[in-house]
């Protein structure tokens, strides 16, 4: 094989040990591409022999609609494995990106402050959910507001994602947890996937 996407839970520990795994007997040449929205890509290719042949390879989801992905380059990552990820990404029809390896690369990294601000929003009393949502479409030109988003994301998954940027930088305010997110997830009102989060959906 010249190329293995990982695409499972995210979580550092599971895929690290995935990787150490796949290192032992994938030829040498062969390119590890990890599908993390927000862990360190450097850090997961340390865990191997081949940090120059380990990149970022971001798809977002559902990837058969959503055309972008998100290459990231680790420092350690070399121009080659970076140009062939940004092939393979075309190949497949997808229009690729270039990023470094910063927490949430580019989309998430605007993303997740963005709703997680709009849930401070909505604490403070400043605004309903839903017209933030009708706000950010209608003022902003977004398809859809912050919190049909986290619904649809997984509010889990946005509290999963901001718990560890905020253990990694606890200085950065944009980072900070946010109560009304984590009330969510602790009453297992987590979107979409559980008929409720902050919006209520009917099967």
């Amino acid at each position: 094989s010249e190329l293995i996407i990982e695409a499972i839970i995210e979580d550092f520990a599971a895929k690290s040990a995935l990787w150490k795994k796949i290192d032992g007997w994938a030829p040498k040449e062969c390119v590890f591409a990890t599908n993390t929205s927000s862990l360190s890509v450097a850090d997961q290719a340390a865990v191997t022999g081949r940090a120059d042949r380990f990149g970022g390879i971001h798809f977002f989801s559902p990837v058969p609609m959503m055309k972008l992905v998100e290459v990231v380059q680790a420092d350690t990552t070399s121009k080659e494995t970076a140009t062939a990820l940004l092939d393979f990404s075309k190949k497949i029809g997808k229009t690729a990106v270039l990023t470094k390896d910063t927490k949430g690369f580019i989309v998430n990294r605007l993303l997740i402050p963005l709703m997680l601000e709009a849930a401070r929003l909505v604490e403070r009393g400043v605004a309903t959910v839903e017209d933030v949502d009708v706000a950010m479409k209608l003022g902003a030109g977004h398809p859809m507001g912050p919190f049909t988003l986290s619904d649809s994301v997984g509010i889990d998954v946005i509290k999963l994602i901001t718990d560890a940027w905020h253990e990694a930088e606890p200085e950065n305010p944009l980072f900070n947890p946010c109560k009304l997110i984590d009330d969510k997830v602790a009453e297992g009102k987590l979107g979409r996937k559980t008929g409720e989060g902050f919006y209520k959906y009917t099967k």
